[in-house]
Formats: C-alpha cells, sequence, structure tokens
C-alpha cells in the first residue's frame, strides 16, 4: 500500500511539475498528438494543439507538421486527417504535412511517427499536446531514442475545474501505469 501511494505521489509531482515546462525550440518537426474529434472537426483540446502547432510552423519553429491518430468509435476521418484539413485550411503547405493514421494511443502516435519522420529523415522533434500530457508523452519519446522536446499548448480553456482535475488525475494514473509497466 505505500509503495502504492509513493508511486501516485511521484506521479501526481511528476506530471505537475513537468506540465510547466516548454522546452520549445527549433527541430525538424513537430509531432500533433491526437485527440478526440467531432465529426470532421476537432474537439477543442485537439484545435488548440493544431493551433499551436500552426504556429510554430509559422514562427520558423519547425518545417513540417506530423499529424497523429486514427479513427476513433463513430468517426469517418481519423484523427490525423482532420488535423491535417485544419491546419491546410489556416495557411499551412499541404507539402509540409504528414499523417500517421493508425495509432490509438499515446505510444503508438510516436512510435508511428516516428516511423513516418525516419522516411522523411526529420531528426528533432517537438511534442505538441495538453500540458499535463508532456511527462508522459516525452518518456515514450525518450524510450523510443527520439531527440524530443516539450511544446506544450498554453491555450486550453477548460469547460471547468471539473474537467481540468478529471485531466489531470487521468494523466497521473496514466503516467503511473506506464511506469509499472517499465519494470
Amino acid at each position: 500500500m505505500a509503495l502504492a501511494i509513493l508511486l501516485g505521489w511521484y506521479a501526481a509531482t511528476t506530471v505537475f511539475l513537468f506540465s510547466l515546462k516548454d522546452e520549445t525550440r527549433p527541430a525538424d518537426a513537430a509531432i500533433v498528438l491526437g485527440a478526440a474529434v467531432v465529426r470532421d472537426r476537432p474537439s477543442a483540446v485537439f484545435r488548440e494543439r493544431i493551433n499551436h502547432a500552426i504556429q510554430l510552423y509559422q514562427t520558423g519553429m519547425v518545417n513540417r507538421l506530423i499529424f497523429t491518430g486514427g479513427v476513433g468509435n463513430r468517426d469517418e476521418l481519423a484523427e490525423a486527417e482532420v488535423g491535417r484539413n485544419y491546419a491546410i485550411a489556416r495557411g499551412v503547405d499541404p507539402a509540409d504535412i504528414l499523417l500517421e493514421v493508425t495509432s490509438t494511443s499515446t505510444y503508438e502516435n510516436l512510435g508511428n511517427a516516428q516511423m513516418v519522420a525516419q522516411q522523411n529523415e526529420l531528426e528533432t522533434f517537438l511534442i505538441v499536446s495538453t500540458p499535463n500530457h508532456m511527462r508522459r508523452a516525452l518518456a515514450i519519446a525518450d524510450d523510443l531514442h527520439m531527440e524530443a522536446y516539450s511544446s506544450p499548448t498554453r491555450s486550453i480553456r477548460w469547460i471547468n475545474n471539473v474537467t481540468r482535475t478529471y485531466s489531470y488525475l487521468r494523466e497521473v494514473v496514466a503516467y503511473s501505469v506506464y511506469l509499472l509497466n517499465l519494470s
């Protein structure tokens, strides 16, 4: 029981402290981690991830965008395709967009994006997601031996404090499970 409490405390602290980090720097590409879509539109959370990646692209921090995410329940388009369509509608050159359309988890997002990147000779990455998600995402990238840096979106507007707290606790649990799977 004491080990479970210690792990939970460690994960909660680590997720929170890492959410404050922003390692944005020039890189070959931004990997945008997928999130929910509603029909053919990005959810509010996904939209802010995409907007952040577009800003990185427009300011020259990255030359390419890699959208990740497969087809979710009851969706017609993959999350990555929705991300691409949204970015193109906002002026991103389609030639600068790469897709990974089969993943259903953060591990798959990054592993599959890594294969896409290797095929396109891309070596350095900014991982784009929500702040709470960054600790686990960067741990996975590190385990995949990717040169990746945290570039969290700061424009998330949570519906309410319950939603914000749920997101944080969900990520604490997910990171704890990830740590346990490594042992």
